[in-house]
């Protein structure tokens, strides 16, 4: 718990990462940073197809166009804010000389997006709630 409190604490003060460890090869930080970014951009994808979704769906009925537009706006949330978090750890390992940390986000992430697509399979195979 207080390592998760640290942790956190590090997204809104990261000048105090300094205080760990020792600085390693800035071609690493640099690679920490660029998969961060990766990270972000795939939350802006989620999170623009989560309203494509409930804006250019208008005839899915209303629960299911819902509940893939949030799945995809939830995991698009989920995503930022993970990607600041492992941003942290990684950094963090990085300095200490320990090994990078692992993760199950990616699995959970890759199983939304899998069955919002799954969803959307059915949409287009099988109509639009009616309005053929």
């Amino acid at each position: 718990m207080i390592e998760s409190a640290r942790s956190l604490r590090l997204w809104f003060a990261p000048q105090r990462i300094r205080e760990e460890g020792e600085t390693p090869d800035y071609r690493f930080s640099l690679a920490n940073e660029r998969t961060f970014l990766a990270w972000i951009r795939t939350a802006l994808a989620l999170i623009g197809g989560g309203f494509a979704v409930d804006q250019f769906l208008p005839d899915l009925a209303w629960g299911v166009r819902a509940g893939m537009a949030l799945g995809l706006l939830a995991a698009g949330v989920l995503c930022a804010l993970r990607a600041v978090n492992h941003w942290v750890r990684c950094e963090r390992a990085m300095r200490r000389g320990e090994d990078l940390p692992v993760t199950r986000f990616p699995t959970l992430l890759g199983l939304v997006v899998a069955v919002v697509a799954v969803a959307m399979v059915v949409v287009v195979l099988f109509g639009r709630g009616g309005s053929r």
